[in-house]
């Protein structure tokens, strides 16, 4: 009794969010038209789970007998998960009441999906970090395909749970192959019965089927394939928490598994993975360029930032984690600010989000104008925002661990980003609007995202060393 108290104890910021999903999903069973209850009660939880996840980060230890991680660098991913799926709220309560989609079903669903990735990214087991995936994709399939009346969106859907299936079919594919190898599914105790052996075949075949997984679930080349089609068919909202909350749990079980434990095993992850970073770089900023969407252009950017943080990976470090974690927040800051000046413009049909509607806006609507134009010079990685510090301590981590050549291509890449950035702004700042120009409908609460997201962006950008001093801490 008192060791299941311990463990609720230490896992009360999951808990909570679990808690709040019920109390949302009982809510809105017994009245349909209860989406604004639904919605503050998501808040308050949300504020609870995050209150929580901060007293429990100083203390790292395991819960569940050793198969969920608690405080430490856990408390790190799941308040990357609270601030993407608190800004997410804010813009979805606006653009799906645009859309007229349900707002109450949003909520709940986005709830599950962060008690999924929790133990997704901190999971000790296998099993418990597969229980985790599991539960955010089922979270995330629903939602994709959550305007049921639109065909983008079904046909989203559908891509999505047929190439998600497929991938957790590897990653537990995978599990059996490393429990054949260590007769255990504890990803310590796997990592430190083949530190000092000969890699056996079973145990580079688990490990390469996990690898597969987990670049699937960040989209990262050559597993890419539904990342486009899914962030363009699924409602702005959605794209929003897959582009930000989605990648952030894979991120972070990415660097659970790799960069802090199996990593350790054999520098081969480190080839692969920085193989996998080169390409996605490459892939994800050169198809960029002839994208016509503005969803679709940033999805293919997301790429190619996926290859960014795949460097931190590859080092197998604390810094690279710790690198990892600070381009991952600004990149939920900067993605989610962008996606909701986006969602303005979008119109109740879905659409109004091509590169061309936006002609004229930094007169027309020169505040967000302005505040989109900031979003992309971080993204671009310009000083003084906080996306150029994000790639700065990601290459330095890499030049540190003679990694060289990924850094050269990141900056070239990053040059030819500019490209696909600036014409946004140029359409913007240089192009009059159309005859037949949307006008974008910012409501109160995704103004708030969006300037809250605008305040973290520059916030990181004047005190880079100090929030990363204080994330790596807890790696």
């Amino acid at each position: 009794m008192h060791d299941i108290l311990n463990d609720t104890i230490a896992s009360a910021p999951l808990w909570a969010i679990v808690v709040t999903g019920v109390a949302t999903l009982l809510v809105h069973a017994w009245d349909e038209k209860s989406d604004k209850p639904v919605f503050w009660i998501a808040l308050a939880g949300i504020g609870v789970s995050a209150v929580l996840t901060i007293w429990r980060a100083p203390v790292a230890g395991t819960a569940y007998s050793g198969m969920l991680k608690t405080g430490g660098a856990a408390s790190a991913w799941t308040l990357l998960f609270l601030v993407a799926t608190l800004l997410t709220l804010f813009i979805a309560w606006d653009s799906l009441g645009k859309a007229a989609a349900p707002r109450g079903e949003f909520t709940i669903l986005v709830l599950f999906a962060v008690a999924g990735m929790i133990p997704f990214s901190a999971g000790n087991d296998l099993l418990a970090v597969f229980i985790g995936l599991e539960i955010l994709s089922v979270s995330l399939y629903t939602l994709v395909g959550l305007t049921r009346r639109r065909f983008a969106s079904n046909e989203a859907a559908l891509k999505y749970f047929l190439l998600g299936a497929f991938a957790g079919g590897f990653f537990l594919y995978g599990i059996a192959f490393l429990y054949g190898a260590a007769q255990t599914t504890n990803i310590e105790d796997i990592a430190r019965r083949f530190a000092q052996s000969n890699f056996p075949v079973l145990f580079l075949t688990g490990s390469a089927l996990l690898l597969v997984g987990l670049a699937f679930k960040t989209g990262a080349v050559p597993f890419h394939m539904w990342v486009p089609d899914v962030y363009q068919g699924a409602p702005t909202a959605v794209t929003t928490f897959l582009i930000t909350g989605g990648k952030a749990a894979a991120f972070g079980a990415f660097v659970t598994v790799f960069t802090m434990t199996l990593g350790h095993a054999s520098a081969r992850f480190a080839v692969v993975i920085g193989v996998l970073a080169l390409c996605s770089m490459v892939f994800g900023n050169i198809a960029a360029i002839p994208q016509t969407d503005i969803k679709r252009m940033l999805a293919y950017s997301s790429i190619g930032h996926a290859g960014y943080m795949l460097i931190g990976v590859q080092t197998a470090s604390v810094e690279g984690a710790g690198g990892v974690a600070f381009y991952l927040l600004s990149y939920i800051l900067t993605s989610t600010g962008a996606f909701g000046v986006v969602a303005a413009m979008e119109n109740e049909q879905g659409e109004g989000t091509r590169i061309e509607d936006f002609a004229g806006l930094g007169y027309t609507k020169p505040l967000l104008g302005a505040l989109l134009s900031l979003f992309l010079f971080s993204l671009i990685g310009i000083p003084p925002f906080s996306g150029f510090f994000a790639k700065y301590y990601i290459f330095l981590t890499a030049i540190e661990h003679g990694d060289l050549w990924l850094v050269l291509i990141g900056v070239a890449t990053s040059v030819v980003s500019l490209y696909f950035y600036l014409r946004v702004m140029v359409v913007m700042f240089f192009r009059q609007p159309g005859e037949n120009q949307p006008v974008p409908e910012a409501g109160a609460w995704t103004m708030i995202a969006v300037v809250l997201s605008a305040a973290g962006v520059i916030a990181l950008g004047l005190f880079p060393g100090t929030v990363l001093d204080l994330i790596t801490s807890v790696f």
